[in-house]
C-alpha cells in the first residue's frame, strides 16, 4: 500500500509542476525547465526498470516504448505532449495495478481460511496460542462465529459448522462427537472441543491455499501464447515504426511530421492490456471455481475444462455413496453367523468399503492374535490365515485362479465369495446406493458438449451394467483391476481429449494418465490432491458440469479480452499511421482498454444463477 501512496505522490507532484510551468509558458528557460524536472519525477522509475531489463535481454517492454516515444516528443519539440504522455502511462500504470491488485485480494479472501490463533486447552485452562505453535493431538476449543483452524476429530460439543468456504454448500453441517471437522470450516452454534489430527502446514486450509496461491505458476496455453506473441510483436512494432519514419522522409516526406506520426504508432501498441487482463482472466475464473467448492491447480487445468468430450467414471465411491451394506449371506455347509465371521477375520485390516461393511454386520469384537499372513490381492480380495485356517475372501476371479470349485452368482450387488483350505463356503452380497444427482449426470454433461460418458469398475457384470443402464451412460466396464482402467484410459485418449473422475487414492494411476484427472471428495487427502488436475470439495457429482461451464466462462472472457485489445489497438495504430491521433490519445486509449478488460475479467468471480 505504502508503494502504491509513494507512486501516486509522485504522479501529483508531477502534475503540479507541469501545471505551474503551463502558465509559465512565456518564460521559455523556466518553462523547459520545470517540464524536464516533472519528467524525471514521474519517469525515474521506468528508466530503472528499462535498464534492469535491457541487462537480462528483455529490451521491448512497454518501459522501453514509453521512454523511446517520450524522448522523441521532446527532440520534435512537442515538450508538453512528451510529459503528458508519460503522466497519463504512469497514471494508468497505477489505476491498473490498483484495480489488479485489489481484484486478486478480494479472489484470495474467497479462501480466506486461516486462522492466527487457536484456543489450546490444557487441562482446565484455555491458553489462546500461534497455530504454527499447535501439534498433533492438541485439543482446542472452538467458540460461536471461529473458525476451526486445524482439522480434527470433535470430543466434545454439538454444533452446525458452515463448510461453504470449502464446499461451496451454503446448508450448514451438523457435527458432534467423533465426528471429523476441516479447518477452513466456521463454527456456528456452540462451543467444540476439538482434537487435531494435523499441524498448522499439514491442514487442509493451508494446502487448499498454497494450491490457489502456486496456481499462477501453472499458465494456460493461452497465457503461453501471449507472453510469446508479445515478444514477437514488440520488436515488430518498433521496427514498423523505424521504417514508418524513415522510408516517408526519404521519399521527401517531412522528418518531424512521420516521426510524430511514428510515435504514435509505437506508443499505441503497447501491449499492457494483453499482458494484465488474460492472466487476471484466468486467475478470477480459479477464484470462482474456488468459491464454488472446486479446487483447481491452474490456468492450464481450467482452460482444459472447456476441451473434455469423454468423461470415465470410476463406480464406487463416486457414482455411488460408497455406503455398503449386507444385504444376503448365503453359506454352503456352515451357518450364516459362522460365515460372516470367518468373513469378518479376514477383512479386518482392510479398509476398503467392502471389508468396513462387512465387519460392521459381524459388530463383535475381533480377536486379531488368531489373524497371520494377511495379503491384499489388488483387484481380487484377500489371502489370510485364521489359526491354521488358510482363507481367501473376494471376487469370483480370486477363487478361480486359486483353482477352488466354484459357480458365479448372478444377483445385483457385490459378491464377496469365501473359501477355507481350497472349499468353497459361500458368498456374502453387498450393495450400495446410487447418489441422488447422479440421475441428472448425463443429461447435464451432454448438455456441456460431452460426447461420451463411460463408467469403469471392479465390480460384477451384472450390477455394472445395472447401473448404467439406470443412469444412461455409453459404455461400462467391468471386473476391471487397475491396469485394465490405465488400459482403457490410455485408449480413450486416442480418440477424445479424456478425464477420469474417482476417489483419488484407489484410482491414482488412472487419473495420471488422463488428460485431465478429477478427484472426487477429495479434500485433506494427499494423494487426490497430488493425483488429480481438479478436487472437488464435496462429492456432489453437479460441480463436474459447474466446472466446465466455469472453464467455459473462463475461456470466453478471455478470448474476448484478446480480440477487444488487438481490434482497439489496429484502430489507433491505422488512425496514426493517417495522422488522425495524437501520442496521449494513444495512451488514454491503451490504459482505458487495460482498464475495461481487468473489469471484464472480473466479471467470472461475480456468481451467476
Amino acid at each position: 500500500m505504502k508503494k502504491f501512496n509513494f507512486e501516486f505522490f509522485k504522479i501529483m507532484i508531477s502534475t503540479i509542476i507541469f501545471i505551474i510551468a503551463v502558465f509559465l509558458k512565456n518564460n521559455n528557460i523556466l518553462f523547459i525547465s520545470l517540464l524536464v524536472i516533472s519528467y524525471v519525477i514521474v519517469s525515474n522509475e521506468m528508466y530503472i526498470k528499462a535498464l534492469k531489463n535491457i541487462l537480462v535481454g528483455e529490451i521491448f517492454d512497454e518501459n522501453f516504448l514509453m521512454i523511446i516515444a517520450t524522448l522523441g516528443a521532446f527532440y520534435i519539440g512537442e515538450y508538453e505532449e512528451a510529459l503528458m504522455v508519460m503522466l497519463l502511462f504512469n497514471l494508468g500504470e497505477y489505476l491498473s495495478d490498483k484495480a489488479v491488485d485489489n481484484s486478486k485480494e478480494s479472489i484470495t479472501k474467497l479462501m480466506d481460511l486461516r486462522s492466527d490463533t487457536i484456543n489450546l486447552k490444557i487441562g482446565d485452562d484455555i491458553k489462546n496460542i500461534n497455530i504454527k505453535d499447535a501439534k498433533l493431538n492438541d485439543l482446542f476449543i472452538v467458540k460461536p462465529g471461529e473458525k476451526i483452524g486445524l482439522d480434527g476429530i470433535i470430543i466434545d460439543g454439538v454444533s452446525n459448522v458452515d463448510t461453504s468456504s470449502l464446499t461451496g454448500e451454503s446448508i450448514p453441517r451438523n457435527v458432534k462427537k467423533d465426528m471429523c471437522v476441516l479447518s477452513g470450516t466456521t463454527n456456528l452454534d456452540a462451543v467444540l472441543t476439538i482434537k487435531a489430527t494435523s499441524t498448522y502446514k499439514t491442514s487442509t486450509a493451508t494446502k487448499i491455499i498454497e494450491l490457489i496461491e502456486s496456481s499462477d505458476a501453472k499458465k494456460a496455453k493461452t497465457e503461453k501464447f501471449i507472453t510469446k506473441f508479445c515478444k514477437i510483436y514488440t520488436p515488430i512494432v518498433v521496427i514498423s515504426a523505424v521504417l514508418l519514419t524513415l522510408i516517408p522522409f526519404m521519399l521527401g516526406g517531412s522528418l518531424n511530421d512521420w516521426l510524430y506520426k511514428s510515435l504514435v504508432f509505437l506508443v499505441t501498441s503497447c501491449p499492457c492490456a494483453l499482458v494484465i487482463s488474460v492472466p487476471l482472466g484466468y486467475f478470477a475464473g480459479i477464484g470462482r471455481a474456488s468459491k464454488e467448492g472446486i479446487l483447481v491447480k491452474g490456468g492450464n487445468e481450467l482452460e482444459n475444462l472447456s476441451k473434455i468430450k469423454t468423461i470415465v467414471f470410476d463406480k464406487t465411491g463416486t457414482i455411488t455413496k460408497g455406503n455398503f451394506d449386507v444385504t444376503k449371506i448365503h453359506s454352503i455347509d456352515i451357518n450364516e453367523d459362522a460365515l460372516l465371521e470367518i468373513a469378518a477375520y479376514a477383512e479386518f485390516y482392510s479398509n476398503h468399503p467392502i471389508a468396513k461393511s462387512i465387519l460392521k454386520r459381524y459388530s463383535k469384537e475381533i480377536n486379531k492374535n488368531k489373524i497371520n499372513d494377511f495379503k491384499e490381492i489388488s483387484g481380487k480380495g484377500i489371502s489370510v490365515k485364521i489359526d491354521d485356517d488358510s482363507l481367501l475372501v473376494g471376487n469370483y476371479n480370486l477363487l478361480i485362479s486359486n483353482n477352488i470349485d466354484v459357480s458365479k452368482i448372478d444377483e445385483i450387488g457385490t459378491i464377496v465369495y469365501i473359501a477355507k483350505d481350497k472349499k468353497y463356503l459361500g458368498y456374502i452380497v453387498i450393495t450400495d446406493e446410487i447418489k441422488e444427482e447422479a440421475n441428472n449426470l448425463v443429461k447435464s454433461l451432454k448438455k456441456e458438449g460431452i460426447i461420451k460418458i463411460i463408467m469403469l469398475s471392479g465390480d460384477n457384470k451384472e450390477t455394472v451394467e445395472k447401473v448404467s443402464s439406470k443412469l444412461g451412460f455409453s459404455e461400462c466396464y467391468y471386473e476391471m483391476l487397475p491396469i485394465d482402467k490405465v488400459n482403457k484410459v490410455t485408449n480413450f485418449k486416442k480418440e477424445n481429449f479424456t478425464a477420469f473422475v474417482g476417489d483419488g487414492i484407489n484410482d491414482a494411476p488412472v487419473m495420471k494418465i488422463a488428460d485431465l484427472g478429477i478427484s472426487m471428495g477429495g479434500v485433506g487427502s494427499d494423494a487426490a490432491i497430488e493425483a488429480s488436475s481438479i478436487v472437488l470439495m464435496t462429492d456432489n457429482l453437479d460441480k463436474i458440469s459447474d466446472s466446465i461451464k466455469i472453464s467455459k466462462k473462463t475461456n470466453k472472457i478471455v478470448h474476448f479480452n484478446i480480440v477487444f485489445a488487438l481490434i482497439v489497438k489496429f484502430i489507433f495504430l491505422l488512425l496514426g499511421t493517417l495522422g488522425y491521433s495524437k501520442i496521449w490519445y494513444a495512451v488514454i486509449a491503451d490504459v482505458g482498454v487495460t482498464l475495461l478488460l481487468v473489469l471484464n475479467s472480473l466479471r467470472l468471480i461475480i456468481k451467476s444463477k
